[in-house]
């Protein structure tokens, strides 16, 4: 997008077309106006619109141009933290609806893709957690419990079994979690705006909004060739958030994640590696992530950005650690190259924001945004229409908080990936 191969990569160039759209023009009336052309909005835009409701959405760029375009493609349950710590930090009750809701989403992803005829590569075999060394074991003998007594489809594989699900002994356990899966993302986005835009929402992409004001009891919002008047706003942008609503911006830490592509293996290659099709992730805090697309391409992935002396750095990284885990692919290089930033909060939890009168969004989620954004689209869509009462939510309504010392942090993510990923070329 935008001429630019290391934004989209692989996913740009095998997704079917966007669904034509256009900017906005003139002055238009919607009941509810959604900004953010992403999973979180679209989601939202098909459920309203479904319900009767008329709703347009306002993308600054494409559809997907944001996280939902860019990402690995792992369609996971719940969050990165610890399911026994949603209801310590919100409480039981917020904590264990949340992660109801999450756990769930992986299926509700899987049949929007399934009802709508989305052709997104979906596969649904599960995802692998892989641990590293015996401190991984440890993380995901904890996960694993925490899971399995609420009734989760998990189970942990010793090394035996993890490497031959995994195709190498790199690693001495997995936890295989079978409500999960994998999506081409950009291709998933895409197929959400089409159905969007079927069952009646308008979608205008290169509408960037660039003041939001009062008007009466609804709102009006500006971009440079419209205005679209609203009774509701859902503010659904996450970790893209610019102006007017600076606050969600402020309140989360980017986070630069890469993916490179191989190009398409042979096929006694791929009957080794990953012979499930499940997507993959280690426990690393610099973590590594890989998983078949499907033309056979190996996508491999890790904390940094693809951008200064970060390019050579995270590909030269990329190669040898991907021949460390596969040695069979050492020297197979890679087609392609792409990133982008999660938005992280500072407990690693989502946010429900009312960001002003009317005005609704969810936001943080730390690197998991596939399933949490579809379900919490589907959950605004409830919300603003009143079938769902702000009591019922899965999180509490909280104000944003600016996160301290954000650019600093957000330096030492980049630079510290680099530093990371270099100490490792050069030993």
């Amino acid at each position: 997008m935008k001429n630019d191969p290391l934004s989209h990569g692989l996913w740009e160039t095998t997704a079917p077309p966007a669904p034509a759209t256009r900017p906005l023009e003139g002055a238009v009336r919607s009941d509810v106006a959604i900004v953010g052309g992403g999973y979180t909005g679209l989601s939202a835009a098909l459920h309203l619109a479904e319900a009767g409701v008329s709703v347009a959405v306002l993308e600054a760029e494409d559809v997907g141009f944001g996280g939902s375009g860019r990402n690995v493609g792992l369609v996971n349950a719940g969050m990165w933290v610890m399911p026994d710590d949603l209801p310590a930090i919100l409480g039981a009750e917020h904590g264990e609806r949340l992660l109801t809701l999450l756990g769930d989403a992986p299926r509700v992803v899987f049949d929007l893709a399934e009802r709508h005829e989305i052709d997104c590569e979906a596969v649904r075999n599960g995802t692998l957690h892989c641990a590293v060394g015996q401190s991984g074991v440890r993380q995901l003998e904890q996960r694993a419990r925490q899971w399995a007594a609420r009734g989760a489809p998990v189970r942990l594989l010793d090394a035996g079994e993890a490497a031959t699900r995994i195709g190498s002994d790199a690693y001495a356990a997995a936890l295989l979690d079978e409500r999960a899966g994998t999506i081409q993302p950009l291709a998933y986005a895409r197929g959400l705006a089409s159905a969007a835009i079927r069952a009646g929402a308008a979608v205008h992409t290169g509408s960037r909004v660039t003041r939001a004001e009062a008007d009466g009891t609804g709102w009006r919002l500006h971009t440079e060739r419209g205005t679209l008047s609203a009774d509701t706003v859902i503010v659904a942008t996450n970790a893209y958030t610019r102006t007017p609503w600076a606050p969600v911006r402020e309140e989360l830490v980017h986070l630069p994640y890469f993916n490179f592509a191989t190009p398409p293996l042979a096929p006694d290659l791929r009957a080794r590696i990953l012979p499930g099709l499940e997507g993959a992730w280690d426990t690393k805090q610099i973590l590594t992530s890989f998983r078949w697309d499907r033309a056979g391409r190996l996508v491999f992935g890790s904390v940094g950005a693809l951008s200064g002396t970060g390019l050579a750095i995270h590909r030269a990284w990329a190669e040898r650690a991907m021949a460390r885990v596969f040695p069979q692919l050492s020297g197979t290089g890679f087609e392609a190259g792409w990133y982008g930033q999660i938005g992280m909060t500072n407990d690693h939890l989502p946010r429900f924001h009312r960001l002003a009168r009317n005005v609704v969004g969810f936001s943080g989620y730390n690197g998991r945004g596939i399933g949490p954004g579809t379900v919490f689209g589907k959950t605004l869509a409830a919300f603003v229409t009143g079938t769902l009462a702000e009591a019922d939510l899965p999180l509490p309504v909280t104000e944003t908080v600016p996160q301290s010392f954000r650019s600093a942090r957000e330096g030492l993510y980049r630079f510290g990936a680099e530093a990371a990923h270099l100490s490792r070329i050069l030993v």
